[in-house]
């Protein structure tokens, strides 16, 4: 399988617990990857891939996801709004604190390294799938052909990669700052 990862956006967030689960009930991973190492440093979570391959040098740093980790209150219903009735006696609402794994950010930020890496986004993908909460957008090429992902709280949903002609200008026109003619730094 050959593959190479262009474009990624992740917002995706799902419960750390379902993460571990997923990787303890052993997944199908992509023939290239013999395990996913879950290692936690503080509030981070590193998922490594190990190469099936033995000729990969063990100083090749394979790819890794990367994703934060919080601690969020969820409640069993909805919790009431302030300026809303009161009572004599309010009931406490039953919550509990859930750890969260977020994926969020852009390819260098949540997909690390080249090595494995597009095997390692087909593993994010998946994860994509379970999550509830966030989307996952990209751009790869698989078998020299573009294809785009989308993936919005868990569902696939229709994508497509659009060509058009210099883009980067008029992207730079609407939202960039244009370097060359910047008074602070041209004289």
């Amino acid at each position: 399988m050959s593959g190479r990862v262009y474009r990624l956006h992740s917002t995706l967030e799902l419960p750390l617990e379902d993460v571990q689960d997923y990787f303890d009930g052993d997944p199908e991973l992509p023939p290239e990857i013999a395990d996913v190492n879950l290692t936690r440093r503080n509030n981070t979570l590193i998922l490594k891939a190990v190469a099936e391959d033995e000729d990969l040098s063990k100083y090749t740093p394979t790819a890794q996801l990367k994703a934060s980790v919080t601690e969020t209150r969820v409640y069993e219903e909805e919790p009431p709004r302030a300026g809303g009735p009161w009572e004599e006696e309010e009931e406490e609402i039953p919550s509990e604190l859930v750890e969260f794994a977020c994926f969020k950010g852009d390819r260098e930020t949540v997909l690390q390294n080249t090595a494995l890496q597009y095997p390692m986004f087909l593993v994010l993908r998946d994860i994509a799938r379970m999550a509830e909460k966030g989307t996952l957008t990209a751009i790869v090429e698989e078998d020299d052909e573009l294809e785009a992902t989308r993936i919005v709280e868990g569902e696939d949903r229709p994508a497509s990669v659009e060509v058009v002609e210099n883009p980067s200008q008029s992207q730079a026109e609407k939202n960039g700052v244009n370097w060359r003619d910047n008074q602070f730094i041209s004289d």
